[in-house]
């Protein structure tokens, strides 16, 4: 109770966690049982512990819809998941759509003010509704902390490699000059260059292939002294010459963890959105749920969320469902408190919550 607060925007208890005038207002019944409703005095509203979040009226117990989310980022398909389930494949694709609207909301305030120190990128290729529809999917990785920070999806055009390199400016503390290390598309040191003027250091890693296999790898400065790429390689923890492995790398996992990916597959993405949507289900999962095995520290496995200082321990979907500041609802954003023992700060300092 003293963490509620009323949902109606217009009313003066609005935003109010801990505020007289929340009180209990019966019960309502699903399927798996009865769950306390709550009620504001001043306006006369009433709303529960769920308001505000993707497990609003689902008729379901939330685990299970964790669970739905869980086999998707895992590589299942929407098919897959409602067999296993036994849920209504229209439930399964609402639920995702869900899950993913939380996850953006998520991903847009928490990565935020991370350091970068060695930044790499990279495009995937993939269909969209017909074979003839050419997609890229835009993503970078920072190499340090193994955070994917930012992801463009949509034609590989100069706009698109603008927009993924203005994104990542955007979320970045940059502390020192970072070391910026791409594959040998043109618009990579045009964008770079514009987001990050002359001080920046940008190196590309050209491969030339014969019958699948590489056959020859140049490497090459392309903003930036040659001394100052060597110094920053020599004091780099991970990399010790210009590589692409870290980005590579991370292509792979997010095909393994979207069937929409997956190659030799019938579930290609019929839309767009839903592409964006699964993706940003999948980068929430990657950077705080999901622990990295090259972040292993004695016992601990850290998420690279940890890594990059955004949390202190792995979350889980529960938490980031259940910790969603703004809830989007016929154009409005309705603010709601949670009654949980369980405490989520986020690190803004305008907004903080106990969850």
């Amino acid at each position: 109770m003293k963490s509620l607060s009323c949902p109606n925007r217009s009313c003066q208890l609005s935003g109010r966690a801990g505020a007289r005038g929340i009180i209990r207002f019966g019960f309502y019944t699903t399927r798996s049982g009865k769950r306390r409703r709550f009620r504001c005095m001043a306006c006369g509203k009433t709303f529960c512990s769920n308001s505000g979040t993707p497990y609003h009226r689902i008729k379901h117990r939330r685990t299970t819809f964790d669970e739905v989310v869980a086999l998707s980022v895992e590589g299942l398909n929407k098919s897959a998941i409602a067999r296993v389930k036994r849920i209504a494949w229209n439930t399964v694709h609402r639920w995702l759509q869900r899950a993913a609207d939380s996850c953006r909301g998520f991903n847009n305030r928490k990565i935020n003010g991370y350091p970068i120190t060695e930044l790499q990128a990279d495009e995937i290729h993939t269909i969209i509704h017909t074979k003839e529809q050419s997609t890229w999917i835009f993503a970078t990785i920072e190499v340090w902390s193994r955070l994917w920070p930012s992801t463009v999806v949509g034609r590989r055009s100069y706009r698109n490699t603008l927009a993924l390199f203005r994104d990542v400016s955007r979320r970045t503390n940059l502390e020192r000059v970072p070391l910026i290390t791409t594959d040998g598309f043109a618009f990579y040191a045009k964008a770079i260059r514009r987001v990050f003027g002359s001080a920046g250091l940008y190196g590309q890693v050209i491969k030339t292939r014969r019958n699948d296999r590489i056959v020859k790898v140049k490497r090459r400065a392309v903003i930036g002294a040659d001394w100052r790429l060597e110094k920053l390689l020599a004091d780099s923890e991970d990399s010790s010459k210009l590589n692409t492995s870290f980005i590579e790398r991370l292509n792979l996992t997010i095909r393994l963890g979207s069937a929409y990916l997956l190659r030799r597959t019938i579930c290609h993405a019929r839309w767009k959105a839903y592409l964006e949507d699964h993706l940003e289900l999948l980068r929430c999962y990657y950077n705080f749920v999901r622990p990295h095995r090259a972040l292993k520290f004695g016992r601990e496995v850290r998420t690279p969320a940890m890594q990059a200082g955004l949390t202190t321990r792995r979350l889980t979907f529960r938490e980031i469902f259940s910790s969603t500041m703004h809830f989007l609802v016929l154009g409005n954003v309705i603010f709601v408190f949670f009654d949980s023992a369980i405490l989520v700060n986020v690190d803004d300092s305008r907004l903080l919550m106990a969850a």
